[in-house]
């Protein structure tokens, strides 16, 4: 209410406009994913390496990370191979590699569909889950990371798009 929301005279944006761009990357890159992970409802109480090796925890961080990137690779080549869809200018397969990892990011729907899956579970499915959970997000997110960060450097990969 106390921002100014009109342009003042020779200004290209507003003040409230100002404040947002300068507010997103702390927001989108800090804040938003610390509140998401407060409330995912993870507890490190009981994690132990009986609980990081339970099925339930390998079973669903085997499915984020192997899962999405090989579903996402798979039908992505698929479409394109098929003529169905374009590889973009200049992006190479390891780079679709790199964001079909990071697809295995699962975190806010994994979290609801394990909570509706695992309700009436055991003693500690609830916290097998997100914790596979967790570890499959991390894996993925870093490993995605990692391979669009070693990508985007090499021109021989984005300069050729056969398979």
């Amino acid at each position: 209410f106390f921002i100014p929301f009109r342009k003042g005279e020779g200004e290209s944006e507003t003040q409230l406009e100002k404040l947002e761009h300068e507010l997103h990357p702390a927001v989108s890159y800090c804040i938003l994913p610390l509140f998401a992970f407060a409330n995912s409802g993870i507890s490190f109480d009981n994690i132990s390496l009986e609980a990081i090796t339970h099925p339930v925890s390998l079973g669903i961080a085997a499915g984020l990370f192997f899962g999405n990137q090989m579903g996402v690779f798979c039908f992505s080549w698929l479409a394109i191979k098929m003529g169905v869809a374009r590889m973009p200018q200049g992006i190479g397969w390891l780079q679709l590699y790199g964001v079909a990892l990071l697809c295995g990011v699962g975190f806010t729907m994994s979290l609801f569909v394990g909570s509706l899956a695992f309700a009436q579970g055991g003693n500690n499915i609830g916290v097998d889950d997100r914790l596979g959970i967790l570890l499959g997000s991390l894996a993925s997110g870093i490993t995605g990371y990692l391979v669009l960060r070693l990508s985007t450097g090499d021109s021989s990969a984005s300069a050729s798009n056969t398979a």
